[in-house]
């Protein structure tokens, strides 16, 4: 049996933390309970003890089982779990303030925390919680990052508490209980490595754009691949329908020069990148700024500039680190590879023919072939999830060589 403590913070979300708690009980987790003072107000230490059937702490004193509840609470754990996780409380975390006995749990943790975020669209983009976020994620904290959506303050934006699966599931991904997982990857564990996913959306005006048939599910599996392995995963995604894979922080865009300017950003601290998104290598010159009427403003012909080559870009700055494209082709599959593979000066390309049907955007199969400078590795048609799997098995070759 896994333990877990749970801590629980001051936010409307705290009653989903009752939900999180009875999925990890379901799978066999024994789960305890810390809160915040301010937690207590959304929802009552009864509630928790009733259904942990343990003494919930939310208090360092006047504890019946234990004199010391924030040491018995860390060394009990096998996870610490801090969900819903307020931005005031992850300002503490990053400080190492310990005020309280939730706080203090924390800090004297010596298990995997992973943290939960919940709060208001404008506290979770303030440059201080994004700032507290990578600076725990560098210390090994995890996350479920929020989702988007309309929040409890009327606002709509990401800050939402990540649905109550997708935190139960990443906990019993990093206690080793979730179906499929394994051990850390020695290569990637600890690793920052950014990942673009998606098509790019190019305005051709406010409701009209120009795009491609990408949706999005390569990037994706590589990146939830990549953090079950271990690694500091950042998702740069264009507009796709895909949920974010647990433990992965995303970082969405719509156009090409916004993925630019995201993933030159993420790769600026990170050990490798990995260019899965299909970027489109054009986009209007000047997009009108009302939607065009086709009876008064005919349409006739787009003028098309380049857009910024971000594999390019990125390999031109990667130094001793490693950066992975992709070759999406329908002809000449390894002779368009090997040429793209020596124009942007990555070190690996992934080549895989979209005229094939179990090959193409939209499958759930993929059949690539890894081009490397001296060497091509054909793989047979596999799903993606393998496709992931086989992808970073190489990465974490080339980040062996450069250790």
């Amino acid at each position: 049996m896994a333990n877990v403590t749970l801590v629980v913070c001051g936010g409307i979300a705290a009653y989903k933390a009752c939900e999180v708690m009875r999925g990890l009980q379901k799978a066999g987790c024994d789960v305890r309970v810390a809160m915040t003072q301010d937690a207590t107000r959304f929802v009552g230490e009864t509630t928790f003890r009733a259904l942990s059937h343990h003494e919930v702490v939310t208090s360092l004193y006047g504890m019946h089982e234990t004199a010391i509840p924030h040491v018995e609470s860390a060394d009990f754990a096998d996870l610490v779990l801090v969900a819903p996780a307020t931005a005031n409380v992850m300002a503490k975390m990053a400080c190492g303030i310990a005020d309280d006995a939730a706080t203090a749990t924390i800090l004297a943790a010596h298990s995997d925390v992973l943290v939960a975020p919940a709060m208001n669209v404008n506290m979770w983009r303030n440059p201080a919680t994004q700032a507290n976020v990578s600076l725990l994620r560098g210390r090994g904290v995890r996350f479920v990052m929020p989702a988007s959506g309309e929040l409890a303050c009327g606002y709509v934006g990401e800050g939402k508490l990540a649905p109550v699966e997708d935190i139960v599931a990443a906990a019993l991904a990093l206690l080793g209980k979730a179906e499929g997982a394994g051990e850390k990857d020695a290569a990637l564990a600890g690793r920052d490595v950014v990942v673009t996913a998606g098509p790019t959306h190019e305005a051709i005006d406010p409701v009209r754009y120009i795009a491609n048939a990408s949706t999005g599910k390569m990037g994706y599996a590589i990146a939830r691949e990549a953090a079950r392995r271990g690694a500091n995963v950042t998702l740069v995604s264009g507009p796709t329908a895909l949920a974010t894979p647990v433990g992965v922080r995303r970082v969405d865009v719509v156009s090409a020069a916004q993925m630019h300017e995201a993933a030159l950003a993420a790769f600026g601290g990170a050990d490798a990148a990995i260019c899965a998104a299909a970027v489109a290598d054009y986009t209007p010159k000047a997009p009108a700024d009302h939607k065009l009427k086709k009876t008064e403003e005919r349409l006739d012909a787009i003028e098309l500039v380049e857009t910024a080559d971000i594999l390019r870009d990125l390999s031109a700055r990667k130094g001793d680190r490693v950066v992975v494209g992709f070759a999406a082709e329908t002809d000449d599959l390894l002779a368009h590879a090997h040429q793209k593979l020596e124009r942007k000066g990555c070190d690996l390309i992934v080549a895989n023919d979209v005229s094939r049907a179990d090959s193409t955007f939209g499958s759930d199969t993929d059949r690539v072939a890894f081009v490397y400078p001296d060497r091509v590795e054909q793989m047979d048609t596999l799903p993606l999830e393998q496709v992931a799997a086989e992808l970073l098995d190489r990465l974490g070759a080339l980040l062996g060589r450069v250790r």
